[in-house]
């Protein structure tokens, strides 16, 4: 007798990075009745900036201040990129969708139409990217205009030196002043980035205690820059307050991970995603599939054994790379973990690096991974679809090396976007 649940939907999604979270958003608002199943992936360590495109190309390391100018370069030079598959007006309106979600689940984004903006990184450098969390606008206008600011950090926390970032960012921003100050609250020791960290700065009584130790400190700084750990889910009310105790505006830094902007995506996708019926197992992966004579999958998922059936009219996989084991390498060759699609790579495993480890073209293998058409279907070596009902996106899609480019959020959304309208249509 068989314990097994059976669930059925439309349309089951693979994965719970950037690009299954947001597949899963597209299908909820387009009526699809959808299950996602996988554990967190890299998106927990993500920094919260959502990339579209900084770099083209990438021996070259060209930096593009209108991303979208450089999305049709690089089109025109890759054709088989994933931005390739897309007009430009649905990349933009897969953004825009995207942006929607998040300002309705209250942790808005700020960007500057068409531009590409400059953001100080916890290495004390700086990069381009599309879109930021709110909590680090401030920070934005801050580098700009070059205004006098001073850079907070906590004493004992490891990977984030308000000192190494001054240091490292004087020459072009002659106006900061870094500060330590003890974390409020905590016991005298090494200070771990996670969401303890965070959720302790929404009491009231710490963001009073750490109000107190900034403030005798502003001279005439215009801004005050803190690690990226300013609350957990209520962290506009978090910055708000000590905005107001300290008198200037307030901005947050990306930290090394785990990252706490990470952890807020993850909340805004599960808060929302729920509220709009989207069924999600988040500690379980799909270990086995099977296809009926109707064409309609059978997903057997659970933890290391099959736990439950999702029977679903198609699937979307958005599995990742390496990190999210949604292709895996043996000594000869990369698979894709699921289905076993065929996988575009080196022809061998002497071609999957560069000689140079720093080689400023990347490596081959970066670009590896699973052929696509139009419909963001997975093809086979004559160009034709594997399964007329099964699409693939995010960074399991070969012609890419997102990490390089700087577009690792933009293919997640775009390709999301076309899978899931291509599932549709």
């Amino acid at each position: 007798m068989s314990l097994t649940q059976t669930i059925e939907c439309d349309l089951t999604i693979v994965g719970r990075g950037m690009a299954g979270m947001v597949a899963a958003v597209f299908a909820a608002n387009r009526g699809i009745s959808t299950v996602q199943v996988g554990v967190d992936g890299g998106i927990v360590f993500s920094s919260g900036l959502f990339d579209l495109l900084s770099i083209h190309p990438i021996a070259a390391g060209t930096s593009w201040k209108d991303p979208w100018a450089g999305i049709e370069s690089l089109v025109s030079d890759m054709p088989e990129h994933p931005y390739g598959r897309l007009k430009s007006a649905d990349i933009r309106a897969a953004f825009e969708e995207i942006l929607d979600f998040f300002e309705s689940g209250k942790y808005p984004y700020k960007r500057r139409e068409g531009q590409n903006v400059e953001v100080i990184t916890p290495l004390g450098t700086t990069k381009y990217t599309y879109c930021v969390p709110e909590s680090m606008w401030q920070g934005v206008l801050a580098f700009e205009q070059k205004l006098p600011c001073l850079l907070v950090d906590f004493s004992d926390m490891n990977g984030f030196s308000a000192h190494e970032i001054v240091s490292n960012l004087q020459d072009q921003w002659p106006g900061l002043r870094p500060l330590s100050v003890p974390f409020p609250g905590a016991a005298k020791g090494s200070l771990v980035v996670g969401d303890v960290l965070a959720r302790s700065l929404e009491l009231s009584q710490n963001r009073e205690k750490l109000g107190r130790e900034i403030l005798p400190h502003i001279g005439e700084a215009k801004a005050v820059g803190l690690p990226a750990v300013l609350g957990l889910s209520r962290s506009r009310e978090v910055i708000a307050d000590l905005t107001e105790q300290i008198g200037v505006p307030l901005f947050e830094i990306p930290t090394f991970s785990l990252s706490i902007p990470g952890l807020r995506l993850v909340d805004v996708f599960d808060r929302q995603l729920q509220k709009k019926g989207v069924l999600q197992f988040p500690q379980d992966r799909v270990l086995k599939v099977t296809r009926g004579q109707d064409g309609t999958f059978t997903a057997g998922a659970g933890n290391k054994k099959i736990q439950y059936e999702i029977k679903s009219k198609g699937i979307v996989l958005a599995t990742g790379r390496f990190w999210g084991r949604g292709l895996y390498a043996d000594r000869k060759q990369i698979r894709e973990s699921v289905f076993n699609l065929p996988v575009t790579q080196p022809s061998g495993r002497t071609g999957w690096h560069n000689e140079q480890f720093l080689d400023p073209r990347g490596h081959a293998v970066n670009q590896a991974g699973l052929e696509i058409d139009d419909s963001f279907q997975p093809v086979d070596e004559t160009g034709e679809p594997v399964f007329e009902n099964l699409f693939a996106a995010g960074s399991i899609l070969a012609h890419q090396d997102w990490m390089r480019m700087k577009c690792g959020c933009g293919i997640a959304i775009a390709t999301a976007y076309g899978a899931v309208n291509g599932f549709l249509n």
